[in-house]
């Protein structure tokens, strides 16, 4: 019995490295008996239920939530001043409907709050209050909420109407984002959710589908918060509240303090803006994983691949700010999307062959500097022997210098063979490459001091080789890769 079961588990946890795509056809092709193929496929199914929920938000993959209670009305049913015209579909906070407002002679979306979300009077007060905080919001990339109606005793929210297709459509249909593109979808998501948040606005569900392209080619954000936001504009001692038990968002687009159960603000919605437009760039989501639950575990675990790994067409200003919006924790990204906004808006030097020659040079300088550091550490050794303090600087700075030596041609190499990978590169080696320039510089100070008494001009010389070093990693290297790789390149 114990080897029949240590084959389900191994099975079992093989299924879902490869996850194949008719799991008892792969057991099959493997001659594994029908009674442990059942076991497998079991718990294989079992573990997909489990996950499936943090792909959607969960009142969407429950709709006997809204069904048993949930107002419906069929076309031409008058509603106060609205004529429904067909439902449009349904979501966390209730039915939309398409309609018209038959005053103003203007089609709107509709919406019929649930009423387990409206039938506590304090829950009809929050929902007041944030559906003015969201009206507020005017403007022209955010869906437009038009008035909060109680009708028979109903709440529904009349909003812009917005014709077009979804972001999740463009990125199903697959192919590469021009630079422009990605460009232009960057800095309306960034300009209008940095209109939001700069009046204490969080959406806190920002995704894909909730983002419309419409007839003019514009992006609008939808569904922005109400149950969801995090601080209405008029009640500063709500802030952070939303009605017990809400929803507050897709797992997929939360971030690891949302995962982990803590207050989400403004910097969440940033990396939700990150994850959107990484998706949007590349077509695959930066925490892809086989299953959800897998998805959310990376999302809190594992870094994703650098966007220009993935898409490398994309400018360096780009990148950087999607990289930025993807860190862990909410400190390292960018305060709000007021700032994001800022860093897109900001000029960026684009790349060129001269600034990328620069770079390289200063690459080829930096590794000479070491050459002549160890070499003159040398000849002080020899000139004040027998000196174990002078051996010993002598030593680490030959290792340091090897190591760092070998770090920099590892860079040029990448950025002539593999450029794809050169931003990662270059960020994965900055901290040690800067940790060895200083002790480099530090070892060749002491070592010149040390020659002083001896020899002065030869220990100011040296001491002045070893300040060269340390201001060439610390003032220029900065400025030259900033020239080369665009603004805020590190």
């Amino acid at each position: 019995m114990n080897s029949h079961w240590q084959q389900v588990r191994d099975l079992f946890e093989a299924a879902l490295e490869e996850a194949p795509p008719d799991p008892d056809a792969w057991l099959r092709a493997r001659g594994i008996d029908s009674g442990v193929r059942r076991e497998v496929v079991s718990l294989l199914e079992h573990h997909t239920r489990a996950g499936s929920f943090l792909s959607d938000s969960v009142v969407d993959r429950v709709p006997s939530l809204l069904e048993e209670d949930a107002p419906i009305f069929e076309a031409g049913t008058a509603v106060g001043h609205y004529r429904i015209d067909h439902e449009l579909g349904r979501g966390a906070m209730g039915r939309v409907y398409r309609a018209t407002d038959t005053r103003l002679g203007r089609a709107v979306a509709l919406k019929a709050l649930a009423p387990h979300l409206i039938g506590d009077a304090s829950h009809r007060e929050r929902l007041r209050r944030e559906a003015r905080a969201a009206a507020a919001l005017t403007h022209s990339g955010i869906c437009t909420v038009y008035a909060l109606e109680e009708i028979d005793g109903q709440l529904f929210i009349a909003s812009e109407l917005v014709d077009g297709q979804t972001l999740r459509d463009e990125i199903g249909r697959g192919g590469p984002r021009s630079p422009d593109a990605v460009v232009a979808t960057a800095r309306e998501l960034a300009d209008a959710l940095a209109s939001a948040h700069a009046k204490g606005v969080v959406h806190r569900d920002f995704k894909p589908e909730n983002i419309m392209r419409n007839a003019d080619g514009r992006l609008k954000i939808l569904d922005f918060g109400l149950a969801r936001l995090q601080r209405a504009a008029d009640a500063p001692a709500m802030a952070g509240a939303t009605m017990p038990g809400a929803l507050v968002g897709t797992p997929a687009y939360m971030s690891p303090e949302q995962l982990n159960g803590q207050p989400a603000d403004a910097r969440s919605d940033v990396f939700a803006l990150g994850v959107v437009l990484y998706e949007y760039a590349s077509g695959a989501h930066p925490f892809a994983a086989a299953t959800p639950l897998a998805v959310a575990a990376r999302v809190l675990e594992s870094e994703p691949a650098p966007i220009a790994s993935r898409s490398p067409q994309i400018s360096a200003a780009v990148a950087t700010l999607i990289d930025r919006c993807l860190r862990k924790s909410p400190s390292d990204r960018f305060d709000s999307a007021v700032a994001a906004a800022e860093a897109l808006r900001a000029p960026a030097i684009a790349p060129s062959g001269s600034f990328i020659s620069m770079w390289r040079v200063h690459q080829l300088v930096t590794m000479m500097l070491y050459v002549a550091v160890t070499t003159v550490a040398w000849w002080i050794k020899e000139l004040l022997k027998p000196n174990a303090i002078v051996l010993g600087v002598f030593v680490a700075l030959g290792i340091a210098s090897a190591a760092g030596g070998v770090m920099r041609g590892h860079l040029i190499f990448t950025s002539v063979l593999n450029r794809e990978h050169l931003t990662s590169e270059r960020r994965r080696l900055r901290t040690p490459l800067l940790t060895l320039d200083l002790l480099i510089a530090a070892g060749g100070a002491v070592s010149g001091l040390m020659l002083v008494t001896a020899r002065p001009l030869a220990g100011v010389l040296t001491v002045g080789l070893a300040v060269a070093l340390a201001l060439a990693t610390i003032m220029m290297e900065p400025a030259t890769t900033s020239a080369a790789f665009g603004h805020g390149a590190r």
